[in-house]
Protein backbone atom coordinates (compact mmCIF):
# COMPACT_ATOMS: atom_id res chain seq x y z
CA UNK A 1 0.00 0.00 0.00
CA UNK A 2 1.66 3.46 -1.15
CA UNK A 3 2.16 5.99 1.39
CA UNK A 4 -0.60 7.76 0.03
CA UNK A 5 -2.93 5.57 0.76
CA UNK A 6 -1.98 4.78 4.53
CA UNK A 7 -2.36 8.70 4.85
CA UNK A 8 -5.34 9.16 3.25
CA UNK A 9 -7.57 6.16 4.06
CA UNK A 10 -10.29 7.02 6.53
CA UNK A 11 -9.53 5.74 10.19
CA UNK A 12 -12.91 5.04 12.27
CA UNK A 13 -12.08 5.28 15.65
CA UNK A 14 -14.83 3.74 18.21
CA UNK A 15 -14.52 6.35 20.77
CA UNK A 16 -15.86 5.09 24.67
CA UNK A 17 -16.33 7.40 26.77
CA UNK A 18 -16.37 5.97 30.36
CA UNK A 19 -18.54 9.16 31.88
CA UNK A 20 -21.05 11.20 30.59
CA UNK A 21 -20.85 14.13 32.99
CA UNK A 22 -23.76 16.18 32.34
CA UNK A 23 -27.15 17.33 33.35
CA UNK A 24 -29.06 14.05 31.71
CA UNK A 25 -26.99 12.16 34.57
CA UNK A 26 -28.13 14.19 36.94
CA UNK A 27 -31.47 14.00 36.23
CA UNK A 28 -31.62 10.49 35.50
CA UNK A 29 -29.93 9.90 39.15
CA UNK A 30 -32.63 12.07 40.65
CA UNK A 31 -35.47 11.99 38.86
CA UNK A 32 -37.07 9.16 41.27
CA UNK A 33 -36.65 11.52 44.00
CA UNK A 34 -39.28 13.79 45.03
CA UNK A 35 -38.05 17.27 45.32
CA UNK A 36 -37.28 18.19 48.69
CA UNK A 37 -37.46 21.48 50.66
CA UNK A 38 -34.28 22.46 52.87
CA UNK A 39 -34.92 25.19 54.08
CA UNK A 40 -32.22 26.98 55.88
CA UNK A 41 -29.69 26.56 53.65
CA UNK A 42 -26.60 26.51 55.44
CA UNK A 43 -28.05 24.56 58.76
CA UNK A 44 -30.38 22.04 56.56
CA UNK A 45 -33.47 20.96 57.73
CA UNK A 46 -34.45 17.48 59.50
CA UNK A 47 -35.84 15.07 56.92
CA UNK A 48 -39.88 12.93 57.70
CA UNK A 49 -39.86 9.69 57.15
CA UNK A 50 -37.28 7.99 59.40
CA UNK A 51 -33.60 6.84 57.97
CA UNK A 52 -33.35 5.74 54.30
CA UNK A 53 -32.72 2.67 52.68
CA UNK A 54 -29.86 2.70 51.62
CA UNK A 55 -26.54 4.88 52.79
CA UNK A 56 -23.58 5.80 51.48
CA UNK A 57 -20.13 7.43 52.92
CA UNK A 58 -18.81 11.01 51.69
CA UNK A 59 -15.17 10.26 50.56
CA UNK A 60 -12.23 12.35 50.15
CA UNK A 61 -10.56 11.56 46.43
CA UNK A 62 -8.90 12.83 43.74
CA UNK A 63 -12.05 12.44 40.98
CA UNK A 64 -10.85 11.81 37.35
CA UNK A 65 -13.53 12.54 33.94
CA UNK A 66 -11.45 10.09 31.28
CA UNK A 67 -12.68 9.53 27.79
CA UNK A 68 -11.25 6.36 26.49
CA UNK A 69 -10.64 5.59 22.50
CA UNK A 70 -8.90 3.33 19.74
CA UNK A 71 -5.53 3.50 19.38
CA UNK A 72 -3.67 1.24 17.28
CA UNK A 73 -0.11 -0.01 18.64
CA UNK A 74 2.97 0.47 16.32
CA UNK A 75 6.03 2.63 14.97
CA UNK A 76 4.00 6.05 15.00
CA UNK A 77 3.71 8.27 11.48
CA UNK A 78 4.73 7.20 8.53
CA UNK A 79 6.71 9.15 6.41
CA UNK A 80 8.09 8.97 2.26
CA UNK A 81 11.33 9.17 1.14
CA UNK A 82 11.10 10.06 -2.49
CA UNK A 83 13.70 10.50 -5.61
CA UNK A 84 14.83 14.25 -6.15
CA UNK A 85 17.46 12.59 -9.08
CA UNK A 86 16.37 10.57 -12.12
CA UNK A 87 18.09 6.88 -12.69
CA UNK A 88 17.71 3.49 -11.54
CA UNK A 89 16.95 1.91 -8.20
CA UNK A 90 20.14 0.14 -7.23
CA UNK A 91 19.42 -0.64 -3.84
CA UNK A 92 16.87 -0.60 -1.16
CA UNK A 93 17.37 -0.61 2.95
CA UNK A 94 15.50 -4.00 3.91
CA UNK A 95 12.30 -3.83 4.91
CA UNK A 96 11.52 -3.73 9.16
CA UNK A 97 15.32 -2.88 9.16
CA UNK A 98 16.77 -0.09 10.79
CA UNK A 99 19.02 2.50 9.32
CA UNK A 100 21.08 5.07 11.03
CA UNK A 101 22.95 8.56 10.60
CA UNK A 102 25.35 8.29 7.32
CA UNK A 103 23.56 4.64 6.51
CA UNK A 104 22.19 4.57 2.90
CA UNK A 105 18.65 4.41 2.67
CA UNK A 106 19.02 3.27 -1.17
CA UNK A 107 20.72 3.91 -4.28
CA UNK A 108 19.99 5.34 -7.21
CA UNK A 109 22.18 4.37 -10.20
CA UNK A 110 24.43 2.41 -7.42
CA UNK A 111 25.13 5.79 -5.79
CA UNK A 112 23.76 6.18 -1.99
CA UNK A 113 21.11 7.91 -0.47
CA UNK A 114 22.00 8.73 2.97
CA UNK A 115 19.61 9.04 6.53
CA UNK A 116 21.06 12.28 8.01
CA UNK A 117 19.59 13.76 11.12
CA UNK A 118 17.93 17.18 11.39
CA UNK A 119 14.46 18.88 11.11
CA UNK A 120 14.76 21.11 8.00
CA UNK A 121 14.30 19.26 4.53
CA UNK A 122 17.01 18.98 2.23
CA UNK A 123 15.97 21.64 -0.38
CA UNK A 124 18.74 22.32 -2.28
CA UNK A 125 22.45 21.46 -3.71
CA UNK A 126 25.10 23.13 -1.36
CA UNK A 127 28.39 24.30 -1.95
CA UNK A 128 31.50 26.21 -1.20
CA UNK A 129 30.31 30.17 -0.48
CA UNK A 130 26.65 29.17 0.23
CA UNK A 131 25.06 29.83 3.54
CA UNK A 132 22.06 29.13 5.80
CA UNK A 133 20.52 26.64 8.84
CA UNK A 134 21.03 23.65 6.53
CA UNK A 135 24.80 24.24 6.29
CA UNK A 136 24.87 24.29 9.96
CA UNK A 137 22.59 21.41 9.78
CA UNK A 138 25.13 19.48 7.45
CA UNK A 139 27.91 20.39 9.55
CA UNK A 140 26.50 19.00 12.44
CA UNK A 141 26.38 15.43 11.16
CA UNK A 142 29.43 15.30 9.78
CA UNK A 143 30.78 16.15 13.36
CA UNK A 144 28.99 13.48 14.79
CA UNK A 145 30.48 11.32 12.11
CA UNK A 146 33.58 11.71 12.78
CA UNK A 147 34.79 14.57 9.95
CA UNK A 148 36.68 17.89 11.42
CA UNK A 149 38.75 20.71 10.45
CA UNK A 150 35.82 22.80 9.73
CA UNK A 151 33.30 25.17 12.11
CA UNK A 152 30.09 24.26 12.61
CA UNK A 153 28.15 27.49 11.80
CA UNK A 154 25.80 28.68 8.74
CA UNK A 155 28.77 29.23 6.17
CA UNK A 156 29.79 26.34 4.19
CA UNK A 157 33.87 26.76 3.57
CA UNK A 158 36.70 25.60 1.81
CA UNK A 159 36.86 23.15 4.92
CA UNK A 160 33.93 22.32 5.19
CA UNK A 161 33.99 21.26 1.56
CA UNK A 162 37.20 19.08 1.87
CA UNK A 163 35.03 17.30 4.91
CA UNK A 164 32.65 16.63 2.32
CA UNK A 165 35.16 15.35 -0.05
CA UNK A 166 36.51 12.81 2.65
CA UNK A 167 32.99 11.80 3.03
CA UNK A 168 32.26 11.58 -0.01
CA UNK A 169 35.11 8.91 -0.71
CA UNK A 170 34.24 6.69 2.42
CA UNK A 171 30.55 6.22 0.61
CA UNK A 172 32.24 5.70 -2.95
CA UNK A 173 30.43 8.78 -4.66
CA UNK A 174 31.99 10.91 -6.54
CA UNK A 175 34.31 13.70 -4.44
CA UNK A 176 33.22 17.28 -5.33
CA UNK A 177 33.20 18.69 -2.25
CA UNK A 178 29.39 19.50 -2.97
CA UNK A 179 25.98 18.06 -1.91
CA UNK A 180 23.64 17.65 -4.26
CA UNK A 181 19.92 18.05 -3.63
CA UNK A 182 18.64 14.22 -3.65
CA UNK A 183 22.10 12.99 -1.98
CA UNK A 184 20.33 12.80 1.77
CA UNK A 185 17.42 12.08 3.38
CA UNK A 186 16.94 13.98 7.15
CA UNK A 187 14.90 12.78 9.67
CA UNK A 188 14.88 13.53 13.49
CA UNK A 189 16.92 10.28 13.95
CA UNK A 190 17.30 6.78 13.24
CA UNK A 191 14.00 4.95 10.85
CA UNK A 192 12.46 1.74 10.80
CA UNK A 193 12.07 0.61 7.14
CA UNK A 194 8.12 0.22 6.79
CA UNK A 195 7.74 -0.62 3.19
CA UNK A 196 9.07 -0.18 0.04
CA UNK A 197 7.26 1.96 -2.95
CA UNK A 198 9.51 0.95 -5.79
CA UNK A 199 11.69 -2.36 -7.22
CA UNK A 200 15.41 -2.71 -7.46
CA UNK A 201 15.16 -2.11 -11.49
CA UNK A 202 12.99 0.43 -11.90
CA UNK A 203 13.52 3.49 -13.65
CA UNK A 204 12.56 6.11 -11.30
CA UNK A 205 11.63 9.78 -12.11
CA UNK A 206 12.24 12.74 -9.51
CA UNK A 207 9.29 12.61 -7.07
CA UNK A 208 8.86 9.23 -7.41
CA UNK A 209 8.67 7.24 -3.86
CA UNK A 210 10.89 4.66 -3.25
CA UNK A 211 10.05 3.70 0.62
CA UNK A 212 8.20 4.38 3.49
CA UNK A 213 9.48 4.85 6.69
CA UNK A 214 8.91 5.55 10.27
CA UNK A 215 10.63 5.99 13.93
CA UNK A 216 12.25 3.04 15.91
CA UNK A 217 10.27 3.15 19.11
CA UNK A 218 7.18 1.54 19.48
CA UNK A 219 4.23 3.88 20.56
CA UNK A 220 0.22 4.22 20.67
CA UNK A 221 -0.89 6.27 17.72
CA UNK A 222 -4.69 7.80 18.02
CA UNK A 223 -7.10 9.37 16.02
CA UNK A 224 -9.32 12.10 17.20
CA UNK A 225 -12.14 14.40 16.14
CA UNK A 226 -11.35 17.86 16.04
CA UNK A 227 -14.09 18.28 18.61
CA UNK A 228 -11.53 16.10 21.18
CA UNK A 229 -8.63 18.42 20.28
CA UNK A 230 -8.53 19.76 24.24
CA UNK A 231 -7.90 16.01 25.14
CA UNK A 232 -4.75 16.19 23.06
CA UNK A 233 -2.15 17.82 25.38
CA UNK A 234 1.71 17.68 24.85
CA UNK A 235 3.05 16.03 27.85
CA UNK A 236 -0.17 14.82 29.31
CA UNK A 237 -0.96 11.28 30.92
CA UNK A 238 -2.91 8.67 29.47
CA UNK A 239 -3.40 5.07 30.44
CA UNK A 240 -2.94 2.55 27.79
CA UNK A 241 -4.76 -0.73 27.80
CA UNK A 242 -3.10 -3.54 26.18
CA UNK A 243 -4.81 -6.36 24.27
CA UNK A 244 -3.65 -8.55 27.37
CA UNK A 245 -5.89 -6.78 29.79
CA UNK A 246 -2.54 -5.04 31.34
CA UNK A 247 -2.77 -1.46 31.58
CA UNK A 248 0.53 0.61 31.06
CA UNK A 249 1.05 4.28 32.11
CA UNK A 250 1.52 6.66 29.16
CA UNK A 251 2.52 9.95 27.76
CA UNK A 252 1.22 12.26 25.17
CA UNK A 253 4.62 12.76 22.76
CA UNK A 254 3.13 14.50 20.10
CA UNK A 255 0.28 15.76 17.83
CA UNK A 256 -0.19 16.43 14.26
CA UNK A 257 -3.63 18.15 12.50
CA UNK A 258 -3.86 15.62 9.46
CA UNK A 259 -6.17 15.32 6.67
CA UNK A 260 -8.36 12.61 6.08
CA UNK A 261 -9.96 11.90 2.42
CA UNK A 262 -12.92 10.42 3.02
CA UNK A 263 -14.67 7.26 1.63
CA UNK A 264 -17.78 6.87 0.07
CA UNK A 265 -21.22 8.02 0.87
CA UNK A 266 -21.02 11.19 -0.38
CA UNK A 267 -21.88 12.62 -4.36
CA UNK A 268 -20.06 10.02 -6.39
CA UNK A 269 -19.32 7.78 -3.88
CA UNK A 270 -16.67 9.94 -2.29
CA UNK A 271 -17.27 11.74 1.27
CA UNK A 272 -15.59 15.18 2.09
CA UNK A 273 -12.12 15.09 4.03
CA UNK A 274 -12.10 15.24 7.47
CA UNK A 275 -9.50 17.04 9.47
CA UNK A 276 -8.35 14.75 12.61
CA UNK A 277 -5.67 15.26 15.32
CA UNK A 278 -3.35 12.01 15.15
CA UNK A 279 -1.73 11.78 18.96
CA UNK A 280 1.11 9.85 19.40
CA UNK A 281 1.66 8.01 22.77
CA UNK A 282 4.75 7.07 23.94
CA UNK A 283 4.24 4.40 27.26
CA UNK A 284 6.43 4.26 30.60
CA UNK A 285 7.30 0.60 29.88
CA UNK A 286 8.12 0.12 26.22
CA UNK A 287 8.80 -3.49 26.54
CA UNK A 288 5.02 -4.11 27.31
CA UNK A 289 4.37 -3.46 23.70
CA UNK A 290 6.60 -6.64 22.81
CA UNK A 291 4.84 -8.85 20.47
CA UNK A 292 1.97 -6.30 18.85
CA UNK A 293 2.03 -6.14 15.58
CA UNK A 294 -0.94 -2.98 14.11
CA UNK A 295 -2.80 -4.35 17.24
CA UNK A 296 -5.56 -1.92 18.73
CA UNK A 297 -5.20 -0.43 22.51
CA UNK A 298 -7.37 2.18 24.31
CA UNK A 299 -6.17 4.85 25.82
CA UNK A 300 -8.10 7.03 28.47
CA UNK A 301 -7.21 10.62 28.34
CA UNK A 302 -7.77 12.50 30.93
CA UNK A 303 -10.60 15.23 30.35
CA UNK A 304 -11.21 16.77 33.82
CA UNK A 305 -9.58 15.73 37.02
CA UNK A 306 -10.21 17.66 40.16
CA UNK A 307 -7.75 16.83 43.50
CA UNK A 308 -8.44 16.32 46.70
CA UNK A 309 -12.43 16.85 46.90
CA UNK A 310 -15.26 15.45 48.74
CA UNK A 311 -17.59 13.15 46.75
CA UNK A 312 -21.13 11.08 46.67
CA UNK A 313 -22.63 9.04 44.14
CA UNK A 314 -24.30 10.52 42.11
CA UNK A 315 -27.70 8.93 43.04
CA UNK A 316 -27.23 10.45 46.53
CA UNK A 317 -27.86 13.59 45.14
CA UNK A 318 -31.62 15.00 45.84
CA UNK A 319 -33.73 17.79 43.54
CA UNK A 320 -34.29 20.76 45.76
CA UNK A 321 -37.50 22.59 45.53
CA UNK A 322 -35.78 25.64 45.25
CA UNK A 323 -33.32 24.71 42.65
CA UNK A 324 -30.35 23.00 42.86
CA UNK A 325 -28.99 19.99 44.90
CA UNK A 326 -28.68 18.22 48.36
CA UNK A 327 -28.25 15.01 50.27
CA UNK A 328 -29.85 13.41 53.02
CA UNK A 329 -27.09 13.81 55.54
CA UNK A 330 -27.54 10.92 58.09
CA UNK A 331 -26.66 11.85 62.07
CA UNK A 332 -27.49 8.22 64.22
CA UNK A 333 -30.89 7.87 64.25
CA UNK A 334 -31.81 11.27 62.23
CA UNK A 335 -31.64 12.44 59.16
CA UNK A 336 -31.23 16.10 57.80
CA UNK A 337 -31.48 17.72 54.04
CA UNK A 338 -28.11 20.00 53.19
CA UNK A 339 -27.70 21.94 50.39
CA UNK A 340 -24.68 21.34 48.04
CA UNK A 341 -22.54 22.50 45.18
CA UNK A 342 -21.51 20.21 42.82
CA UNK A 343 -18.91 20.22 40.65
CA UNK A 344 -17.28 17.71 38.99
CA UNK A 345 -18.99 14.50 37.35
CA UNK A 346 -16.90 11.30 36.71
CA UNK A 347 -17.02 7.88 37.66
CA UNK A 348 -20.58 6.74 38.97
CA UNK A 349 -19.20 10.11 41.88
CA UNK A 350 -19.81 14.30 42.31
CA UNK A 351 -17.57 16.41 43.83
CA UNK A 352 -19.88 18.38 46.45
CA UNK A 353 -19.36 21.46 48.92
CA UNK A 354 -22.24 22.25 51.67
CA UNK A 355 -22.34 23.47 55.48
CA UNK A 356 -21.78 20.38 57.36
CA UNK A 357 -20.12 17.85 54.61
CA UNK A 358 -17.13 16.45 55.96
CA UNK A 359 -14.97 13.23 54.79
CA UNK A 360 -16.80 9.75 56.34
CA UNK A 361 -19.59 11.23 56.78
CA UNK A 362 -23.19 8.80 56.02
CA UNK A 363 -25.76 10.23 52.97
CA UNK A 364 -28.59 8.92 52.71
CA UNK A 365 -29.40 6.43 49.07
CA UNK A 366 -32.95 7.30 47.71
CA UNK A 367 -34.75 4.87 46.32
Amino acid sequence: MSAGARRNRRRRRARTPLVVASAVVVAAAVGAAAAVGVGDRNAGTPASGGLPPATAQVTRQTLVDSESFDGTLGYGATHTASLRMGGTVTSLAMTGGQVSRGKSLFAVDDAKVVLLYGRLPAYRTLGPGMSGADVRQLEQNLKALGYSGFTVDDDYTSATADAVRHWQEDLGLPETGRVELGRVVYADGAVRVDSHEADLGDLAQPGQPVLIYTGTARVVTVSLAVDDERLARKGAKVTVSLPNGKDVAGTISGTETVIESGSGGGAGGQSDPETKIEVTVTVADPKALTGFEQATAKVAFTAAEREDVLTVPVAALLALAEGGYGVQLVEGSTTRIVAVETGLFASGRVEVSGAGLAEGATVGMPT
